[in-house]
């Protein structure tokens, strides 16, 4: 899966073509989300809370660029 992103240890996936909706991936140590670009919503999975906020945030910064991906 391809990384777009990696801070505080968190990494940000995309797969090309993915199922809908639009969605995106985030590792943090065995922990795994996928939150919808739209409306940033946890689809699956799970993130310690402080890490999950972070990824929040990271998505609303670039928000436009993840729907353009």
């Amino acid at each position: 899966m391809p990384e777009i992103s990696r801070f505080y240890g968190i990494v940000i996936t995309m797969y090309f073509s993915d199922h809908n909706p639009p969605h995106f991936h985030a590792r943090y140590g065995d922990d795994k989300a996928e939150y919808d670009i739209q409306t940033l919503a946890l689809l699956a999975g799970k993130l310690p809370k402080r890490t999950h906020f972070l990824v929040i945030e990271w998505a609303i910064e670039y928000r436009e660029e993840l729907l353009r991906n």
